[in-house]
């Protein structure tokens, strides 16, 4: 954890870094390991990952599961979206994506996937995700297929690590596995304008939390964005910067 915490000050110094105030939180599942959130009306969708506990959740603002349910035991869950009447839920090294009745959950089917799936999140009618690298794959919803990508960059230099995202209009917000950074970026350009800092945030968890793990959880409400990590006690709002 505290190469964690040094990382995030080391790399990405190119763009300007804000420290955002946070303006409230609501409780977070300390046995989640968090991969990817989002708001479905007043309700947040959340997909956890690890062997044997990955799953979907659909829960309250103060906690109440709502409904729930589990990939097999052989899938390691990673990020999703919800698009019209289905939820989209990526695997991470399986190369398969389920997908999911919105309300209430119930499996509909899969489609394939070309890389390890990271982060999820629907932008200019398609899905957009991440894969670890500086690269966001556009997929065709339907066919399923990759039909454009674009390279997110910091001063001309790649940006890779990027996991769960969160789009607002035109800016996309995604957290760099192993920082607690979020980059926002530009989109269609991928150049990133600064990143939010959370390693203060994080340290002081990380001290009264040590089983915590890293930053992921990225949500917009339509005002504030929310934010958590894997195995967080809490979800945090701050204003959109």
């Amino acid at each position: 954890m505290l190469v964690l915490f040094v990382l995030s000050s080391m790399v990405y110094a190119g763009a300007p870094r804000v420290v955002p105030a946070i303006l409230d939180s609501i409780p977070h599942e300390k046995s989640h390991f968090t991969q990817g959130i989002f708001f479905d009306g007043k309700e947040i969708v959340e997909t956890t990952g690890q062997y044997g506990e990955s799953g979907l959740y659909r829960r309250t603002l103060d906690g109440k599961i709502l409904d729930s349910a589990r990939l097999a035991d052989r899938y390691f869950g990673e990020g999703s979206i919800a698009v019209g009447e289905d939820i989209f839920y990526l695997t991470w090294k399986s190369k398969k994506a389920f997908i999911y009745n919105r309300k209430p959950f119930r499996p509909k089917g899969e489609f394939r996937i070309p890389t390890e799936g990271w982060g999820l999140t629907y932008w200019q009618s398609a899905l957009l995700m991440s894969n670890g690298s500086d690269e966001l794959l556009r997929i065709a919803l339907g066919a399923f297929n990759v039909f454009d990508a674009i390279r997110v960059t910091d001063g001309g230099k790649p940006v890779k690590m990027l996991n769960e995202l969160e789009i607002v209009g035109n800016t996309l917000y995604a957290n760099i596995w192993q920082t607690a950074l979020i980059a926002v970026i530009d989109l269609p350009s991928g150049k990133v304008l600064k990143y939010l800092d959370f390693a203060e945030k994080a340290r002081s968890l990380y001290r009264s939390n040590p089983n915590i793990d890293v930053l992921n959880g990225i949500a917009y409400d339509g005002k504030y964005l929310w934010v958590t990590g894997k195995y967080w006690p809490q979800i945090y709002k701050i204003a959109v910067p």
